[in-house]
């Protein structure tokens, strides 16, 4: 489960063990040492967790924590809190501002792996590699295999990672932006339309094992993953 990953810590030591220990785990890792550094990033890059220390030059990282979750581009995004403050109002604090974990200094680099683990699996479980399943419908995202009541499917790339996203997020309806922001990335400029030819290049691979119903059109909203007509 490789993640890109916005480490934003200003003690240089800690800063490399982390971009160390992270990078063996199979993660990406861009470090900033401020506040400042981390928003000029985000304009053009959208990772898939923050890590964010509280103690900063300038702007704090629970201020930090504030502006992004008041901004509904990075509210998806999971930000764990890393701080040497241990007092239960802490991390009550740290919580109340939007964080997803909170993880006190010293800490093990096997812990935060298996913190940014659990955030991703709360937050953006099509980031996991743990299979999923509906309706008969099986996707492994470790052997990139789909099975439709025990026969194999052929997929795209692109129409895998939707599927990926509609079967670990069923029943709630998205339209096409958000479909995009989720699937293609919001870094990457393509028309909305697009996604209306993967939708009918996703439903044709799920036609062999009848499964196409599953990904429903909902007039003047979206689409919709469900197993319910």
């Amino acid at each position: 489960m490789a993640a890109n990953i916005l480490l934003v810590e200003d003690e240089p030591g800690i800063q490399e063990l982390l971009k160390l220990n992270l990078g063996q785990a199979g993660h990406q890792v861009t470090a900033t040492d401020d506040a400042e550094g981390a928003l000029q990033y985000l304009k053009t890059t959208m990772p898939d967790v923050i890590l964010l220390d509280w103690m900063l030059p300038g702007m704090s990282g629970i201020d930090l924590c504030r502006r992004l979750r008041a901004d509904k581009r990075y509210q998806p995004v999971p930000i764990i809190m890393l701080t040497a403050r241990g007092e239960e109002r802490d991390r009550v604090a740290g919580l109340d501002t939007g964080a997803d974990d909170y993880i006190t200094k010293p800490f093990s680099p096997r812990e935060l792996v298996s913190r940014i683990r659990a955030v991703l699996r709360r937050r953006a479980p099509q980031m996991t590699e743990e299979p999923t399943e509906m309706a008969g419908l099986k996707l492994d995202p470790g052997s990139h295999r789909v099975t439709g009541n025990g026969k194999s499917l052929d997929l795209g790339p692109t129409e895998f990672r939707l599927l990926h996203f509609f079967m670990t997020h069923p029943e709630r309806v998205y339209s096409r932006s958000q479909l995009l922001d989720q699937v293609w990335g919001d870094d990457v400029f393509v028309e909305e339309r697009t996604v209306d030819v993967h939708i009918r290049r996703l439903r044709l691979a799920l036609e062999a094992s009848g499964h196409d119903g599953l990904v429903q059109t909902v007039r003047g909203a979206g689409y919709r993953f469900s197993a319910q007509q």
